[in-house]
């Protein structure tokens, strides 16, 4: 019986400090050697779960690739780290580094397994406060209707933007790099966008608090699916796993979430995606 083809996987959003969390992931074994996993953010808030965790990943699968979410970003008082902004993402991308884990700093590889071939492309690019509720027609006013909402993201208290003046200067930033190492990608191959945050506002009309997607990405990347030829997207954030399909693209939201999300909905499937399966027929989580 001939050898199954390397599988690309995804799981992101594992938030190990939670036991029952890291727990799943010390339980997680690919079905192949040759598998490879994207994790596209929110391993955990501190340095030593990051480079726990990702060691752990990295002697399992064959490439692990990473990118940035909130969490990592956070400096909490409690870490050992105390580096902010710019200088804790470098951190974490050298400690990737040490571990031979690719990030969105690295040459993107290309995926030559089921599926493939295509670009894997990890990004960096957070939020620029565009995704407004309605009749919020600023930034300022966007934030002030949700805080009268009572719904405030706990990174306007610990992820720093030095040496960016704010978070959505620090955004545009990494989306005027980003976009420029895109379109240099070969036209002949396709691409999946690995990114925390949706790239496209549509994953986030169904959240509980429709406010909260305020920090969940930028219209800026609205048409990069299509300009950038994805075969898929790859995100997290949202704690919401689930396939949905925009202008034809598969759009996989892959987070693990926390437990007592998964006790309140135990339909959530806990365990990672698998990406390009089945390459047309729009497959999703077995």
């Amino acid at each position: 019986m001939a050898a199954r083809a390397p599988r690309l996987m995804a799981f992101s959003d594992l938030h190990v400090r939670y036991d029952e969390n890291r727990r799943v992931v010390e339980e997680l074994r690919p079905e192949s050697d040759r598998d490879w996993l994207l994790v596209p953010g929110d391993v955990g808030e501190t340095v030593e779960d990051f480079r726990r965790t990702l060691t752990l990943l990295r002697d399992r699968y064959a490439q692990v690739v990473w990118a940035p979410g909130n969490h990592e970003l956070w400096t909490l008082p409690e870490d050992a780290v105390q580096l902010r902004g710019e200088a804790r993402y470098r951190h974490l991308v050298e400690v990737c580094r040490e571990l031979g884990v690719l990030t969105p700093e690295d040459p993107y590889p290309v995926w030559e397994g089921e599926g493939g071939p295509a670009v894997i492309a990890p990004l960096f690019l957070l939020y620029d406060y565009t995704f407004r509720p309605a009749g919020a027609r600023s930034r300022d006013e966007a934030l002030a209707m949700a805080e009268e909402a009572g719904v405030v993201c706990t990174d306007e208290h610990y992820l720093h933007p030095d040496p960016y003046p704010t978070r959505d200067a620090w955004c545009r930033a990494r989306v005027a790099v980003t976009e420029a190492r895109l379109a240099a990608l070969p036209a002949d191959l396709p691409s999946v966008l690995v990114n925390h945050f949706p790239l496209v506002r549509e994953p986030t009309r169904i959240l509980r608090f429709p406010e909260f997607a305020l920090w969940c990405g930028t219209e800026a990347t609205a048409d990069w699916p299509v300009r950038f030829r994805a075969a898929a997207v790859v995100y997290g954030h949202l704690h919401i796993p689930r396939l949905t399909h925009h202008d034809g693209i598969p759009h996989h939201e892959v987070s693990l979430g926390y437990p007592r999300e998964r006790r309140a909905w135990p339909a959530m499937p806990g365990r990672p995606a698998q990406i390009l399966a089945g390459r047309g027929a729009g497959a999703g989580r077995p």
